[in-house]
This record gives structure tokens, C-alpha cells and sequence, in this order.
């Protein structure tokens, strides 16, 4: 109920701002409300950092929670690991921006963003959508790791035991009976990390940057400058809030309201759009 009245405040105030000016200029450094832009920028880098940090995020967690619901024995190592899953998962993410600013300040790693010029001359630049990802899908990896697993473990035992009466081999079982049937599961924690990702505000501060465009080659559209966009700086629509409340450095209340409903519909869509790729394959396979 709560939840409830929170997404219907934020549509009152926010829906008066949405138009198609609102949804198609960049942001512009102004003062005045009514001249300060829109957020096509902030929305592009919202589902560029998205993309990347689900991509980067979702094999691993598989594999780690095929390997603990199936494989893993009890003994030290499956201890540790476990453990570890927990910690991570209890770590602010504040932390995980810092760890990740200063794993991608170093030159070795200047692929990931770009080399600084100038005073910190040998350091990389350390802020990129390529960094924030990975950074993201490490934050994500313990919570979507533990909703896949959770997923697996569900999947009835007869499954298993009619599969390997059939000659099936372990491997073949895990991957064209256990985790077709633990799907609807596996596609919960898909979401999950796709909602921690878009509403993050820490990581994206210290590991995208502070710029409200995207400051890679422009126009950013074209085919050829996509790589270097991800290697550059830019916004998301978290950050795009807090720039342009009074709690920010803005005022722009009624665009923050505006960017905030944005927010909720790009998270619905992706949702959306995950669920239905997933029921594409159960029908194939059915």
C-alpha cells in the first residue's frame, strides 16, 4: 500500500513534465527550469549501464549457482564461498563505487575507460560505462546469484532421478531439464539486479562520472563511436534526479519528478522485456 501511494504521488508530479521535449533534448546547465532541457542523455545511460552491468553480472551468477545447487559439497571451500556470497551481498554499495574507482584508476586498466592527461598524468581516467557496469554487476552478483539458486534447488528431485534413469548425462540434465524448468526463477533474480542497477545513485556518482551528457564521440548513435561511448563518461536518470532536485545541485523539482517517473517505466519495460524473452525460449523448447 505503501509502495502504492508512493508510485501514484510520483505520477502526479511527475506526469506534468513528460513531453516530447522532455524525452528527446539533452540536459542544458541552466538556472531556470523551463531552459535546463530534457533527459534523453540520463535515459540513454540508464539503459547503456543496464545492459552492461546485467550482461557482465548474469553468467557468472548462473554458473555460481548451478555449481552450488548441484555440484558444491559440503567442506571448507563450499563454506567460503558461501560466505563470501553473504558478505558481499551486505556490502554498501558505496563501497563497491570506491573499490571500483581505484581497480580501474590503474594505468593496466586504461582500456576499461581512458588515460588522464595532465597532472595525474599515468592513471587511468577510471569512469566510464564499461567501469560502472562491472562495478554494478558485482554489487548485483550475490542477490541474483542466491534467486538463481534458490530456483534450481526448487526444481523437483524426480526431474533429476527421470533424466539420469534415462542413460542423460549430469551435465545434460542441468542444462535441458533443471534449468529450463527453474526459468520463471532465474528470470526473478535477472530482475532483481536489473532493479538494483537502475536505481543505483553511489557507483554510478563515483564510477560514470559527474557529467549530464555523454561525453563520448557524438553523435553517440552511430555505429562506429558505440565503443568509445562506453568507454567515456556520462549520466543516468539517478543522478539526473539529484542534480536537478533542491537536495541536488539544481532546481528543478518538476523535472526530478519527471526523470523519477521515467525511471520507474524504463524498469518496467526491461522487466517486461526480460519475462517475455524468457517465455520465447519455454515455448521453443515446449
Amino acid at each position: 500500500m505503501v509502495c502504492f501511494a508512493i508510485v501514484i504521488y510520483l505520477f502526479i508530479k511527475g506526469i506534468g513534465a513528460i513531453d516530447w521535449a522532455f524525452l528527446t533534448q539533452d540536459p542544458q546547465p541552466s538556472l531556470r527550469e523551463e531552459l535546463s532541457g530534457g533527459i534523453l542523455a540520463p535515459m540513454v545511460g540508464t539503459i547503456l549501464l543496464t545492459a552492461v552491468g546485467i550482461i557482465v553480472a548474469f553468467p557468472w551468477a548462473l554458473a555460481t549457482a548451478t555449481y552450488l545447487a548441484e555440484y558444491a559439497e559440503d567442506n571448507f571451500f563450499f563454506g567460503a564461498l558461501r560466505l563470501g556470497i553473504d558478505v558481499l551481498a551486505g556490502v554498501p554499495t558505496i563501497v563497491y563505487a570506491i573499490f571500483g574507482l581505484a581497480i580501474f584508476s590503474l594505468p593496466e586498466l586504461a582500456f576499461f575507460s581512458s588515460m588522464v592527461e595532465g597532472v595525474a598524468e599515468g592513471k587511468a581516467f577510471g569512469r566510464s560505462f564499461l567501469v560502472s557496469g562491472i562495478t554494478m554487476a558485482v554489487m548485483v552478483l550475490p542477490f541474483v546469484i542466491k534467486s538463481c539458486e534458490e530456483a534450481i534447488k526448487a526444481v523437483p528431485q524426480t526431474f533429476r532421478e527421470a533424466a539420469f534413469a534415462l542413460g542423460v548425462s549430469k551435465w545434460r540434465t542441468i542444462s535441458r531439464v533443471i534449468l529450463p524448468a527453474a526459468r520463471p526463477g532465474i528470470i526473478t533474480g535477472t530482475i532483481l539486479g536489473i532493479g538494483r542497477i537502475a536505481g543505483d545513485t553511489a557507483i554510478v556518482w563515483l564510477c560514470l562520472g559527474g557529467s549530464m551528457n555523454l561525453t563520448g564521440p557524438q553523435p553517440w548513435w552511430y555505429p562506429q563511436n558505440w565503443g568509445a561511448t562506453l568507454q567515456n563518461a556520462g549520466s543516468t536518470l539517478t543522478t539526473f534526479i539529484y542534480y536537478s532536485s533542491p537536495a541536488g545541485e539544481g532546481n528543478s523539482p518538476n523535472k526530478a519528478f519527471g526523470a523519477g517517473l521515467v525511471l520507474i517505466i524504463i524498469i518496467l519495460i526491461l522487466n517486461t522485456l526480460v519475462d517475455y524473452i524468457g517465455s520465447i525460449g519455454k515455448l521453443k523448447e515446449e
